[in-house]
């Protein structure tokens, strides 16, 4: 962020770090019954629209039974995967003690094994946040998202990829774990990934099989249907996954990082990191629940491991914090960070104007132990 070196010395990160840990220590400090009640309304709640779309799928030759079907499918899938799934296994209820909330053993519905979904993200996105060449969600292996990204005419297509990736986002998560980008280069064997291999196939057929040969079964004539229904609400669940998830880590004004200015990060730092390299969607309680509450990306990304029904309530002060500190906090409603994203897409898609030796850096975190001889 431009000017941020008048602004912020390192003992003022130090001071901000230690303001987050007082947050986050009074928020484990309160957690309680009013959290384990609200995930089990949740969870009550999207198993219900899941019977509920499943059994007007059995009344699919009526067009209005089917819509409604699909409908209360999709908002199940979106649920599940959002509110419940993300959130449970980020270990946000492993406190309660509950094997129905425990993030080792919670699966989702969703063909990326639950496993295989713990490493690449709880790991190495959440500690590598926006760091070039070590988190894989900048760009997810396929997309040039990032000026820090070397340009090559294959990113030529980098729209055309991201509207496809939209569509099948969850076979894209699924497929992020191969790493298939990396073994092209040579970085990495295919041999690596038996097991990750082993663990999508089992997933994926377990999927597969419910959503396009179980359930279509099961209503007999009305198989194409229902088989219609289902891939629509996957569909559905897929661009909504995307759009939340894009808008959160690549509008414009997110940064990103080096491996080398990031060695040795201090708490301070590695909380300023995600301050960032997230930015937060704007809306009202039931677009934040449909989000998982990553409309609420900066915090979550502050705090993976707490209760993101929480998150709302703990914004303003992460904003008047930033605030104090000169920080940004980057926020808007999804029609903007959206397009801020789209744009991106196109922008980065081109080769760098004057080439490559014009390109910007990754924005740094030095600029804050530089100041330490100020």
């Amino acid at each position: 962020m431009t000017g941020l070196q008048d602004r912020l010395t390192r003992e003022q990160v130090e001071e901000f770090g230690r303001e987050m840990d007082e947050l986050r220590q009074r928020l484990v400090a309160d957690l309680g019954e009013e959290d384990v009640a609200y995930i089990h309304n949740v969870i009550k709640t999207q198993r219900g629209l899941e019977v509920a779309g499943r059994a007007l799928l059995f009344a699919g030759f009526f067009p209005p039974a089917w819509l409604a079907g699909v409908g209360a499918l999709s908002l199940s899938k979106i649920l599940d995967n959002m509110e419940i799934g993300h959130n449970v296994m980020h270990g946000q209820y492993d406190w309660t003690r509950d094997p129905a909330l425990s993030s080792q053993r919670f699966e989702w519905d969703t063909v990326a094994p639950a496993e295989n979904w713990r490493h690449s993200h709880n790991y190495i996105h959440h500690t590598y946040t926006n760091i070039v060449d070590k988190d894989r969600d900048v760009g997810y292996g396929i997309l040039r998202i990032d000026p820090a990204q070397k340009w090559h005419p294959y990113y030529l297509g980098n729209p055309v990829y991201a509207v496809m990736l939209a569509f099948i986002f969850q076979w894209g998560v699924m497929l992020h774990d191969l790493e298939f980008d990396r073994i092209v280069k040579g970085e990495r064997k295919w041999s690596e990934f038996a097991d990750v291999r082993k663990r999508m196939l089992r997933k994926a057929s377990r999927q597969v099989g419910k959503d396009y040969v179980l359930f279509p079964l099961l209503t007999g004539p009305l198989a194409p249907l229902t088989l219609l229904g289902n891939a629509s609400a996957n569909v559905v669940r897929n661009l909504w996954a995307f759009s939340i998830i894009f808008c959160g880590h690549f509008p414009a004004d997110v940064e990103s990082f080096s491996e080398q200015e990031t060695e040795q990060e201090s708490r301070g730092q590695w909380y300023l990191r995600q301050i960032l390299g997230s930015a937060n969607i704007t809306g009202g309680p039931l677009f934040h629940i449909l989000s998982g509450n990553l409309s609420h990306q900066i915090e979550h990304h502050l705090f993976p491991d707490i209760p993101a029904r929480r998150y709302p309530q703990i914004a303003p002060e992460v904003r008047a914090i930033c605030e104090k500190y000169g920080l940004p906090y980057n926020t808007g409603p999804l029609h903007k960070q959206l397009f801020s994203v789209a744009k991106k897409l196109v922008k980065y898609a081109l080769p760098d104007r004057g080439g490559d030796a014009n390109r910007p850096e990754p924005s740094t975190l030095n600029r804050d132990r530089n100041l330490s001889a100020a």
